[in-house]
């Protein structure tokens, strides 16, 4: 079987995301640094031969500063999620490489505290963080990656509180 390919034949991106969730069940957003109003959860490239939870874990200490002894692992998605980007970003990002992304994510229960979360990391994606209902990340994400928190949202949804 050949692997799946994304927009111009471009292959997609392997990925690893994480939805962080607290005691209330909310959600974590960290808002990007470049992209002002654009709110996304904890996400990145697999390394290597990095599996997609070693990747998944890494990404939130990476992007949030909470070290993975403050997480329970609680559900995975059971296959990969796929976007594509959108033509005018097609071409522009990971050098031009992908058409899009397959991501594997992992809903984790935050075990610690509002102060251990810290987005002032080393290489900050992050310029202010809040943790939000499900729902509310949906209407405040970047479009064209609307569909795949859908989708990932809907994964998890029976360990999520409704509305």
């Amino acid at each position: 079987m050949s692997e799946r390919l994304g927009p111009g034949g471009l292959p997609y991106r392997p990925c690893a995301g994480v939805v962080l969730m607290n005691r209330a069940g909310l959600v974590f957003a960290g808002q990007r640094i470049d992209m002002p109003g654009a709110w996304q959860m904890p996400q990145g490239g697999i390394d290597g031969d990095e599996s997609p939870r070693e990747a998944a874990l890494r990404e939130l200490v990476e992007e949030t500063g909470v070290p993975t002894e403050l997480v329970e692992v609680v559900a995975e998605t059971p296959g990969w999620v796929y976007y594509d980007l959108p033509p005018e970003l097609l071409g522009k990002v990971w050098k031009g490489r992908f058409g899009g992304q397959r991501q594997k994510w992992l809903l984790l229960r935050f075990l610690g505290e509002d102060g251990d979360i810290r987005i002032e990391t080393e290489h900050p994606e992050f310029d202010r963080w809040q943790w939000m209902p499900a729902d509310a990340l949906l209407e405040n994400i970047v479009p064209f990656k609307r569909q795949v928190y859908a989708e990932v949202l809907e994964a998890f949804r029976g360990h999520l509180p409704r509305g």
